[in-house]
């Protein structure tokens, strides 16, 4: 049975549109009700703590949070603004029974959402958030007197996970000159603050929140101010952040995008040098560049993939021990320092590794040269059909008999949409658009409706 409410990151929607303050309270004494430890023998009162990023909506639905967490007997500590993997960090340092963060991360301003932790700071199963689910406005029996939760306000949340991130460096940053831009989001305090304290230079951009600002033209999906910034700026590197500071991707001192890929490899190649990466293995999904996996295997380490989407990337990392793990889209995972993707660790890493061998990121980055890729989605088929038909598949082992071990073909069916998607990489742009082209073709032919 898959959630109904939770998609691949929480629950998520259009504020006070499909989420109300009425099913933020309400999740979140079912939250409490699933994940509160009440200590009947122990004395022990179950403490959450509460994040947001700058949405303006972050405001009424920490108020709903807070309201449902209290009336289910839970102790409440209000961290403020605060990026997703600060809330997972605190989760830990804090010994609370479960986290909140309020965020819909790189969507658009109207739009927010709620995610829970479990104590440690982890991502919930998907288990657990049918249970949530099934428990929502379920009859309880509800705390009175001094039996309710208390709300606190913890204010030392931005020092204290800066001196985490900054303590998972060994060297520091001094020499280097960095724009970051921080989309208007969750990192405008902490980022800047995590990389002057690391001993940087810092331009810091989009860093002035208004509640409607975040991720307008800005961040980790727009990256032309960044890029912009770098060369006005002279700076040796530049990282953009989205709203709630759970990815990056990075910009080197000649304007050029160093994506999620490139950084994985940089970081997967520095820790199997220091003898940090377990297993000398990387999690990567699918979607990750042929070119990545080539580059990290010419220097002795494997790579696993898994499917699209950060949680299979930590599920795959938790199963097999592994250290590293991210997407191309600027996710990083490094669960020495963090249970979830941080997107100022990665910076902080990137630059530590700069600072190291003397090397610019550009000539880091180049240690594995991006294959040219085409995606082509084909809407308006039968995408059940995808996996199974014979005539389809043939098609794939032709082309992927085309392009031996210069090339891969990836068809895969839409998790949210009716279209599959059509991935090719080859040598030259020109021979992936040619194949993708062919192959986009035949699933029209043999999954039309």
């Amino acid at each position: 049975m898959a959630p109904k409410l939770f998609g691949t990151d929480g629950v998520r929607g259009l504020a006070n549109g499909q989420l109300t303050a009425e099913l933020a309270l309400d999740l979140s004494v079912a939250a409490a009700h699933v994940l509160a430890d009440r200590g009947e023998f122990t004395g022990h009162r179950p403490l959450a703590v509460v994040g947001r990023d700058t949405r303006i909506s972050g405001q009424f639905l920490e108020a709903a949070v807070v309201a449902g967490l209290a009336s289910a007997g839970v102790d409440v500590l209000l961290l403020g603004v605060l990026p997703t993997p600060g809330v997972a960090h605190l989760t830990g340092t804090l010994e609370a029974d479960l986290g909140v963060m309020l965020s819909a991360s790189h969507n658009p301003m109207p739009d927010n959402g709620i995610k829970f932790l479990a104590r440690g700071g982890v991502k919930l199963d998907d288990a657990i958030e049918i249970a949530i689910e099934q428990r929502l406005r379920e009859p309880w029996n509800r705390p009175t007197g001094g039996d309710v939760g208390r709300v606190s306000t913890y204010d030392h949340a931005v020092a204290d996970y800066a001196a985490h991130l900054v303590g998972t460096i060994a060297r520091p940053l001094t020499g280097l000159k960095v724009v970051l831009d921080c989309a208007e989001g969750a990192a405008s305090a902490a980022g800047p603050k995590a990389l002057r304290d690391a001993g940087a230079e810092v331009i810091a951009i989009h860093a002035e929140p208004d509640g409607l600002n975040i991720n307008d033209h800005c961040g980790s999906t727009h990256l032309d101010n960044l890029q912009a910034a770098v060369l006005a700026h002279g700076a040796d590197a530049g990282f953009g952040l989205d709203g709630d500071s759970d990815r990056c991707l990075a910009v080197d001192a000649a304007g050029e995008v160093v994506d999620g890929d490139q950084i994985l490899a940089i970081l997967g190649i520095s820790m199997r040098e220091a003898g940090r990466l377990p297993n000398d293995v990387v999690v990567a999904t699918v979607m990750s560049n042929l070119g990545f996996v080539q580059a990290l295997r010419a220097n002795d380490v494997q790579v696993r993939q898994t499917k699209v989407g950060d949680r299979y990337v930590l599920e795959a990392m938790k199963a097999g021990g592994y250290g590293l793990g991210g997407e191309q889209s600027g996710h990083v995972i490094m669960s020495e320092f963090a249970t979830t993707g941080d997107g100022i660790l990665t910076a902080l890493h990137v630059l530590e590794r700069m600072a190291q061998t003397g090397s610019s990121l550009a000539e880091l980055a180049g240690v594995m040269t991006r294959l040219p890729q085409v995606l082509i989605n084909v809407g308006g088929v039968d995408k059940a059909r995808a996996d199974d038909d014979a005539g389809l598949a043939a098609a794939v082992a032709e082309a992927e008999a085309q392009l031996g071990d210069s090339g891969r073909v990836l068809l895969r069916p839409s998790g949210t949409e009716s279209l599959v998607r059509v991935m090719v990489e080859a040598p030259s742009h020109e021979q992936a658009v040619s194949v993708a082209e062919d192959l986009a073709a035949v699933v029209r032919e043999r999954l039309s409706l």
